[in-house]
């Protein structure tokens, strides 16, 4: 390459207001927000690309937000959600939406008030956000790494690449969680939080699908079976209820996922951890709207229509089949006329109905789940700015904050709005903090 600048004091060094770490959804949306405010930006990605994870969100289609009240949103996020209350007041889910529009891409409601592009791909959403970088001007470093922060006595001066030292009076980590390693989220930026003597919550899977190693899954006897609006229950030892979901739910080649799942995923991971990793009860109750005996009489009126058949053919409107074959041979009635079918097992059949009890034992890792639970713990992060209150001008955003939501653009709203607010307070603090490093 070339000789090394000139000689004495002419080598410049490069400088900027802002730099943002990681081009992911909160990195991006900070990137734009100090953009915007009037900051000289610099934005570095290790991947070849941006946006990365984004692209993969929502199967490929990218869920961006959510239409509901921010209150509403805030209590899909179980995982410290009440730290974002400052936040979203001063940028929330309809700026999100509000940005994208304004970017030309139009969103479409769908169940729960999941927000997507109308074009139904993600790489619409990653587009839009990356051609408003250009637009506004950002200098952009892809293929880089950073290896270290930079900082003098508790101010923030800037960060070390694998080539060069580069400054600035506020540097923004929005470097992900841990999950999907294929994006090439290997938790670099807790450790570079550690080094800033940041305290980093345990991370845990959360949104994960649930293993369980019960006879009926190893033998794959409901693999495939799909159940719409079931409701799902975690029980305690004593199995008392800790939480329960009432929404799809799918039996796989190694338990259970889809919504209703992934949602009692880090209940599940907090049971087991409580004691010793012992196998956790869940209840599966396919008449959620039901009562007990709502479901019993309907059970006694199809005997009434049907007295002659078979149970297994006397019931077989009432579920799936495949559950129902399962559930009747569990209790060996599947071939008793409906006619002869006692008391006991009536009772018997609408319990499982309504209560069937299995074990699970664990939650796939933290590499094949969709969020990653913990991360630099909040008591160390102003709610207000985002902003370490440990180094000035230091900022956080997105997954790495122990900040976890539900599966339903809500993490990724979570990314959006704190990524928007480190952003646009780092350029506010950048412009009156003065730099203090010599001249090289």
């Amino acid at each position: 390459g070339g000789g090394g600048g000139g000689g004495g004091g002419e080598r410049t060094m490069k400088k900027f207001d802002v730099i943002i770490v990681g081009a992911g959804t909160s990195g991006m949306m900070a990137t734009i927000a100090a953009a915007e405010a009037g900051a000289q930006v610099l934005l570095i990605e290790k991947n070849r690309r941006v946006g990365k994870k984004l692209l993969m969100t929502g199967g490929g289609r990218c869920n961006v937000t959510n239409n509901r009240p921010a209150e509403e949103i805030i209590s899909f996020i179980p995982g410290n959600g009440k730290f974002l209350y400052s936040a979203f007041s001063q940028f929330d889910n309809y700026d999100i939406m509000n940005f994208f529009e304004s970017n030309g891409i139009h969103l479409k409601e769908e169940d729960h008030g999941r927000m997507f592009p109308v074009t139904d791909k993600s790489k619409s959403i990653v587009d839009a956000l990356f051609n408003r970088i250009n637009e506004l001007g950002v200098t952009v470093f892809t293929k880089t790494q950073v290896t270290k922060l930079l900082r003098k006595d508790d101010q923030i001066i800037g960060v070390e690449t694998e080539l060069e030292k580069i400054y600035a009076p506020c540097v923004v980590l929005t470097t992900g969680g841990r999950t999907y390693p294929s994006t090439g989220a290997t938790g670099d930026g807790y450790k570079l939080a550690k080094k800033m003597g940041h305290t980093i919550s345990p991370l845990y899977p959360t949104e994960s699908p649930i293993i369980s190693e019960e006879p009926f899954i190893l033998d794959k006897t409901l693999q495939g079976l799909s159940l719409q609006d079931v409701n799902l229950t975690v029980l305690n030892q004593k199995g008392k209820p800790l939480v329960n979901h009432q929404m799809d739910m799918l039996f796989t080649h190694f338990g259970i996922s889809g919504p209703a799942a992934l949602r009692c995923s880090s209940f599940i991971n907090q049971e087991l951890t409580r004691n010793g990793n012992q196998p956790v009860t869940v209840a599966l109750d396919v008449f959620p709207t039901k009562s007990f005996e709502e479901v019993l009489k309907n059970v006694d009126y199809m005997i009434k229509e049907q007295p002659n058949k078979v149970a297994k053919n006397a019931f077989h409107s009432l579920i799936p089949e495949r559950l129902l074959t399962f559930y009747l041979e569990k209790l060996a009635i599947e071939e008793v006329p409906a006619k002869q079918l006692t008391e006991k097992q009536r009772l018997s059949f609408v319990e499982l109905l309504k209560d069937f009890q299995f074990t699970v034992t664990k939650t796939l890792p933290l590499e094949k789940s969709f969020v990653t639970g913990g991360g630099i713990s909040l008591k160390e992060v102003t709610p207000k700015t985002m902003e370490s209150k440990l180094v000035n001008g230091l900022f956080f955003a997105g997954e790495l904050l122990d900040i976890n939501g539900y599966t339903g653009g809500y993490n990724v709203t979570a990314a959006f709005v704190t990524g928007h607010v480190a952003g646009s307070h780092a350029a506010e603090i950048a412009e009156y903090t003065y730099l203090p490093i010599e001249e090289v």
